[in-house]
């Protein structure tokens, strides 16, 4: 590897290291201030937790629309959300078998599979055509955040207010002040290094931009997630990390994708139809594996398969990108 490559490697490494330290910093000091003003808890947890996770995507995607590298931009998003089911749920699983409420399995997961069938919806009939570059143009990023607002009303109208300790974590208005803003920078400056980094990997290595994304940016973007869900079901919270990997891919879609093509449309490359087909297959395997079994549960080998799967799915994607 010339020196290059392994500078651009390093930035991005270090680019979605300062981006998971900012979204944590950010989520963490806004939270404090919302108790501090008395916003209640449950409103926290609708909005602030369940928006932080997928600030790193967010913020990536932003950055590649402005930049003009949006191959990156869907990349991540469809990389995400397949990380999301089979490899953090697959970790999560393997170190303690995942139960799950039966809200999860009823609307999640039909809410996840639902928002694939949208993106389809949006690009699937130009992909298979052929005749016209595919995008998920302006209007259709309207589209997209608009069903992130209905998601959002969805959550408060349906999801139970829990009790929780009213002096819990609260923090002055000095500090979560300089954590909000420490975090927002963080996540500026990691969004930067992280676009910069991936789109100068892709072009050292000789790949697209695109797999990028779905493999490197979209794993590190994650991390959020797979620290959670990990510490979720280490802890026995199984509701947790699956609550979080299916908020966080209804997010993924509708508003960080959303938000990302109001910026820019963004091109829908031929080869990353087999990826969103994946996805769309993954959640529907969750969903019928626990909804006709009423079993409600993702157990060790389920989450071995998974594990499995991505790791067949993820030396597959880069031999076929390499060879080709």
């Amino acid at each position: 590897m010339n020196g290059d490559l392994w500078i651009n490697l390093l930035k991005l490494l270090v680019g979605i290291g300062v981006l998971v330290k900012g979204a944590d910093l950010l989520i963490a000091g806004a939270a404090g201030l919302a108790r501090r003003a008395g916003v209640p808890e449950f409103v926290i947890g609708l909005t602030l937790v369940a928006f932080g996770t997928s600030l790193p995507e967010l913020t990536v995607n932003i950055q590649a629309s402005l930049e003009s590298a949006s191959e990156i931009t869907l990349g991540n998003v469809i990389g995400s959300n397949i990380a999301n089911i089979l490899l953090i749920l697959g970790v999560a699983g393997l170190i303690r078998p995942l139960s799950i409420h039966r809200t999860f399995v009823k609307k999640e997961i039909p809410l996840n599979f639902l928002s694939i069938v949208l993106l389809f919806a949006m690009v699937g009939d130009r992909l298979l055509d052929g005749s016209a570059t595919a995008y998920v143009s302006r209007s259709e990023g309207l589209v997209l955040m608009t069903t992130f607002v209905g998601y959002l009303y969805f959550l408060a109208a349906f999801l139970e207010r829990e009790a929780v300790d009213e002096d819990s974590a609260r923090l002055s208005y000095v500090r979560g002040g300089i954590y909000v803003a420490v975090g927002l920078i963080g996540l500026a400056l990691g969004s930067e290094w992280t676009v910069d980094g991936g789109v100068n990997l892709a072009l050292e290595l000789g790949v697209s931009q695109t797999l990028v994304g779905l493999f490197l940016i979209a794993v590190g973007t994650s991390l959020p997630e797979l620290l959670t869900s990990a510490m979720a079901a280490y802890r026995g919270n199984p509701d947790i990390a699956l609550g979080n990997v299916a908020g966080s891919n209804i997010f993924n879609i509708s508003l960080v994708l959303g938000a990302s093509s109001l910026i820019n449309p963004i091109p829908v490359p031929d080869v990353i139809f087999k990826d969103i087909v994946l996805l769309a297959v993954a959640t529907l395997v969750l969903f019928l594996s626990n909804y006709l079994g009423r079993k409600y549960t993702v157990s060790r080998p389920e989450a071995f398969v998974f594990l499995i799967i991505y790791t067949a799915y993820a030396v597959l994607s880069w031999y076929a990108e390499v060879k080709g």
